[in-house]
């Protein structure tokens, strides 16, 4: 695991453990004020002094015991051995607190009962989080593929800690080597497949690379140059284990797998914890929409289903993070054969570029060009988000055949999940040329902020309401 993210695993543990900290403190008084032959127990306002000292206090052993540290181990007996030391020593430091300020009134049974709980609860939270963290790296995008460059011992092993991390979410996806090379796998799980690096342009195109790490002599980077600006131009993450590497607008950053130093080029945001703040965001709003929204879907559907011959929604593949496939679902708008007159209609197309769109299209039907105008055809995407395939905002998802005429420096908006709405929104919708729709998406993944979403977000709702560049 990347040391980053492992930071911020362990700042995931830190806080659980600190609410555990707190759900058992109460849990123990609860119980303590129920057991029947003991002392009356002094009313919970005596012990709200208590309450923050307690997760503080788990907190600093922890930190002191480094249990947040080296979290990507699999090792079963540090899940055990780790909250144990730090209940112990925590409990120890608990009451020589107390005796050294004499507080005499606080229970010292409900102490000890409550460092059972927490102990408990903290055991029971390590024996799901990795079951939890597996499911969260290959949750809906699936798992992050990785494509190493380079023959090299480092390479072969950095090629087994991503064998090791496999219930992570990370999967290899071959080598590259330069000709006359070759790797030895004999180490391996398995025999990966071996491309020339020649080939990389292609394999970017026919696979879903997510990241390239280069694990070369350094004899070797000067003949890479044109395989690393390959990736920069196409969005992909590039990794180097080396030290500096040719790039022309990547951020660079350095990161650990584990011992090895992985110099990091990427075009794409990179802060993880705003990453995951935006993924709750979009699930937890996505989820309230479709609560409040259901009986317009009803309405929706119904009024599609008396108007004209054929199914609801209308589902179609698109291409997602990455170049991933998934299913975008809308509300029908036109007729049930509408993808079969598609060629009859193309010299009526008003877009240039890859993209088909016409203005007043005739294959609408009376709701749909309704529903287009205000876009709520585009409700039932709120599924797509809830699933993980889509967001908010960010760049409108593509079909395959517009991805396979991208021109290289085009593919890049493939690495930000794609949203329902953008900078193209506000600036035109469908009245841009594609190649300021693309430059406008650059824009967005360059400029990524959490409050650039909000802003995005805000200007769209009058857009959407006036209707203005809808087709």
């Amino acid at each position: 695991m990347f040391s980053r993210h492992n930071r911020m695993v362990g700042v995931l543990y830190a806080v659980v453990d600190a609410v555990l900290a707190l759900v058992s403190f109460f849990l123990a008084y609860w119980l303590r004020l129920n057991l029947t032959g003991l002392r009356s127990l002094f009313s919970v306002e005596n012990y709200l002094w208590i309450i923050p000292l307690l997760p503080a206090l788990w907190a600093a052993v922890s930190w002191v015991t480094g249990l947040y540290r080296g979290l990507e181990l699999e090792d079963p007996w540090r899940r055990v051995t780790g909250p144990v030391k730090v209940a112990i020593f925590a409990t120890l430091a608990l009451l020589a607190l107390f005796s050294a300020f004499k507080v005499e009134h606080v229970s010292r049974f409900l102490l000890g009962l409550y460092a059972g709980i927490d102990l408990a609860l903290m055991l029971a939270f390590r024996a799901l989080a990795g079951r939890a963290l597996a499911r969260l790296g290959v949750s809906a995008p699936g798992f992050r593929h990785f494509l190493i460059v380079g023959s090299t011992g480092e390479a072969v092993e950095i090629a087994r800690t991503i064998e090791a991390n496999l219930s992570r979410g990370m999967r290899l996806s071959g080598f590259a080597l330069t000709e006359g090379e070759a790797v030895d796998q004999s180490s391996l799980g398995r025999t990966y497949p071996v491309f020339n690096v020649a080939e990389l342009p292609a394999l970017l195109r026919r696979h879903v690379i997510d990241e390239v790490i280069f694990a070369v002599s350094i004899e070797d980077l000067s003949k890479l140059e044109g395989a690393f600006l390959v990736c920069e131009r196409e969005g992909v993450k590039t990794r180097l284990s080396l030290s500096f590497f040719p790039h022309l607008i990547s951020r660079v950053s350095l990161e650990r797998l584990r011992e090895t130093p992985l110099l990091t080029f990427s075009t794409t945001p990179e802060n993880e914890y705003l990453m995951l703040v935006k993924r709750l965001l979009d699930f937890t709003m996505a989820a309230v929409l479709i609560a409040l929204f259901c009986p317009l879907f009803l309405l929706l559907a119904v009024l599609i289903r008396l108007t004209s011959p054929g199914p609801v929604l209308y589902r179609q593949t698109r291409c997602g993070l990455g170049g991933r496939k998934f299913t975008l679902y809308k509300f029908r708008s036109m007729r049930a054969d509408a993808d079969l007159l598609k060629d009859e209609l193309e010299a009526l197309n008003e877009m240039d570029g890859p993209v088909f769109k016409i203005r007043n299209d005739p294959r609408c039907t009376r709701v749909g060009r309704w529903m287009r105008r205000l876009s709520l055809d585009e409700l039932p995407q709120l599924f797509n988000i809830v699933k993980g395939g889509m967001s908010f905002v960010g760049p409108r998802p593509p079909l395959p055949m517009e991805v396979e005429r991208y021109e290289p420096w085009q593919r890049r908006r493939l690495r930000m999940k794609p949203g329902l709405t953008c900078l193209w929104a506000l600036e035109g919708r469908n009245r841009l040329n594609f190649k300021r729709w693309m430059e406008l998406d650059l824009e967005y993944i360059d400029r990524w902020s959490p409050l650039l979403d909000w802003k995005i977000l805000i200007k769209t709702i009058p857009v959407v309401l006036l209707g203005r560049g809808a087709s």
